[in-house]
Formats: C-alpha cells, sequence, structure tokens
C-alpha cells in the first residue's frame, strides 16, 4: 500500500481527539477560529530624496574623507588624501571619523562638514 502502520494506525486516534475537543467546547460554540497574521508586513512608504548637485569644480574645495571605522577604511582615505595631494593640489582634505555604527548619524559631524566643506567621500566597509 506505500503507507507506514504508524501513519494509518495514527489517523482513528486523531479523529478520536477532534471529537473530544468538540465534546469539550459544547453544543453551543461555532467552530474554532483562527488567527493569521501576514509575515510580509506592511512597509512605510518610500520618501524620495533626491542627490545633492554634482559641483562643477573641485578646483579651491574642501572635501571631507569620512569613514564609520570599519578596519582600514583610514588607510584607503589615506590614499585618497595621497592622491589628491599628488593630482588635484588645490583640493583640501579633511579626514574624519564617523561617531556610531555606518548606520548612526553624526550631527555634530554633519554640521561640521555643512559649514567648512564641499564635498564627502564616505568609506562604508565591505
Amino acid at each position: 500500500m506505500g503507507m507506514s502502520p504508524v501513519a494509518l494506525a495514527g489517523v482513528p486516534a486523531l479523529a478520536d481527539q477532534a471529537k473530544k475537543a468538540k465534546a469539550k467546547q459544547g453544543a453551543s460554540s461555532a467552530e474554532p477560529k483562527l488567527t493569521v497574521l501576514n509575515p510580509r508586513g506592511l512597509p512605510p512608504p518610500i520618501t524620495l530624496i533626491p542627490m545633492a548637485p554634482r559641483l562643477s569644480t573641485l578646483d579651491g574645495k574642501t572635501v571631507y574623507l569620512v569613514s564609520d571605522g570599519f578596519p582600514s577604511a583610514d588607510a584607503f582615505l589615506n590614499q585618497v588624501s595621497i592622491w589628491f595631494k599628488k593630482n588635484m593640489p588645490n583640493v583640501t582634505t579633511v579626514y574624519r571619523l564617523k561617531a556610531g555604527g555606518f548606520a548612526d548619524d553624526d550631527p555634530k559631524l554633519n554640521a561640521e562638514i555643512k559649514e567648512k566643506g564641499q564635498a564627502v567621500i564616505m568609506a562604508i566597509g565591505h
């Protein structure tokens, strides 16, 4: 037959359990209710924010080189700074380590960049 004897023996037992459960509920109660939640949830609406306009030139500008603290990001940004000094000597670079993780906000650093900088290169790990 292709069915396990255990499965065949279990079917009447399940039927008996269902009958006993109905008897416990009494004749006045309706069918049991089942509440199901959608595992996908409802995502919030997305608000698109446009990127800042591209600078026409970096000549005479200050570019902040910001690290999120990922290992070796400082070494990478140091190489970027060396490249700017060699290839674009009129560009000033300023290295800063951002407070918190890569997704955390750093209002103090953001205020400094808005006040003194014109561009940012952000090194985010991976």
